[in-house]
């Protein structure tokens, strides 16, 4: 099925997880929300509504209307009951006739057995306020028999989607992997959702709002270096960005883009308060517990090293393919520092280890040509892996492509001729011997 070969995410088991429910949380940048969109736009059996909600929509009334218009001039028809109460009436009361008009259009549209989904896209950027709260509620209470809410959204540790999960009516995909998450603890105070991805160019999101102004190379610098290191001393840090600075020096500026870091975190908070990325404890900057972080690189490193020990092969498969996914581009590939140089390197060894495992999976299963691709590209992080050379010397002669395989030859010889200054090992030279 193209859909599930696109996303990388079994079909079946998105219908599992999310059958019985009455609404599906989807956290964006996601293969679960790939899914869900690829599949049902592309599938006439089922009914989907999507609405994505646009920057100047935030109050109930106005992304309601706009939701109202846009289907409305889509399906003909839609909302005449919502449309007729939007002046005047509750959050109760909206959403009362929200469900009417999906029931009503459940029963022109669709057959009894089908299913009726309203996706609604981008909902972070509607406040989640106790009008919000009192809408949903009375929303998911009164939906008809088959009719689904679908929402993209960061916001999971919100109310009203705590109860909700907790009394079985919905279900978060998306989140699997992730640590030290809160999206299933009800908490007095929810935390702020601090979202780093560090693989490509370097962005950090808080609560779903992009920080864009750093105030400076230093203090984006210095955040990537807390996240991508959870436990670190005063010399660690001072040794890595101002070695040639007097203690009192490196101690002063430390302090100052510190501070900036924090600022940053806590402009995008609609809570008044201060919100640290580190706290100090024993002689060791560590995450601080006013936030919860999702972070790219620990993700990608964690499925990989994972994969690597796991004795359950669907696991192996299932962790690979989640680390392939998520590198998107070498670790924070414009940042030209010491530390960043390293820390790329590692995580683009990991990256091609991730590659030769789907490759070797692929090849145990005699599928040829998909194994043949993903040594391809190993080579491509990794040119020097005299092993994947011969592996894809190997599925050449199986595929009876011997002239393939002695060209993947002569390019191991002049790679490790022109770098290295040495010739191919002797297992790499039977082997063309052989061909």
């Amino acid at each position: 099925m193209i859909h599930q070969v696109v996303t990388r995410v079994s079909l079946d088991s998105f219908r599992e997880r999310s059958a019985g429910k009455k609404v599906i949380l989807l956290y964006p940048w996601t293969n679960y929300r790939n899914l869900f969109l690829t599949h049902f736009l592309s599938s006439a059996k089922e009914g989907l509504l999507y609405y994505r909600i646009p920057h100047d929509q935030t109050a109930l009334t106005a992304w309601l209307s706009g939701l109202v218009d846009e289907l409305d001039s889509v399906l003909g028809g839609f909302g005449s009951k919502l449309r007729s109460v939007m002046e005047w009436s509750t959050p109760q009361s909206l959403a009362e006739a929200l469900a009417e008009d999906l029931g009503t259009y459940k029963n022109q549209k669709a057959k009894d057995k089908e299913r009726i989904i309203l996706f609604i896209d981008e909902l972070d950027r509607v406040p989640h306020d106790n009008a919000f709260d009192s809408f949903m509620n009375a929303l998911v209470a009164a939906l008809p028999n088959n009719v689904q809410l679908a929402f993209s959204s960061r916001l999971l540790n919100h109310q009203p989607w705590y109860d909700m999960v907790s009394k079985g009516v919905a279900v978060i995909l998306g989140t699997e992997y992730r640590k030290n998450d809160v999206m299933f603890t009800v908490e007095d105070q929810p935390k702020p959702q601090l979202e780093v991805y560090a693989l490509g160019r370097g962005h950090a999101l808080v609560n779903g709002q992009e920080i864009t102004n750093w105030d400076g190379a230093l203090p984006r610098n210095l955040f990537f270096y807390f996240v991508d290191n959870p436990l670190v001393t005063r010399d660690d840090i001072f040794g890595t960005f101002w070695p040639t600075l007097s203690i009192k020096e490196a101690t002063n500026v430390f302090h100052v883009t510190k501070r900036k870091i924090s600022e940053r975190i806590t402009m995008k908070v609609e809570e008044n308060g201060n919100y640290e990325l580190t706290t100090y404890s024993s002689g060791f900057y560590m995450p601080s517990d006013k936030v919860v972080r999702h972070y790219d690189g620990a993700d990608f490193q964690e499925a990989v090293e994972r994969a690597q020990t796991t004795m359950n092969a669907h696991e192996e498969e299932t962790l690979y393919r989640q680390a392939v996914d998520l590198y998107k581009a070498p670790f924070l590939e414009t940042v030209t520092m010491a530390w960043v140089e390293g820390r790329r390197d590692h995580l683009r060894q990991l990256y091609a280890q991730a590659l030769i495992g789907m490759g070797r999976i692929h090849k145990r299963r005699n599928e040829l040509q998909e194994a043949l691709g993903y040594f391809t590209r190993t080579l491509k992080e990794s040119p020097e892996r005299e092993d994947i050379h011969r592996e894809i010397m190997g599925l050449y002669v199986t595929m009876e492509m011997p002239d393939d395989a002695r060209r993947q030859y002569h390019l191991l010889k002049q790679f490790l001729d022109e770098k290295l200054g040495i010739g191919p090992s002797r297992e790499t030279q039977a082997l063309f011997d052989q061909i």
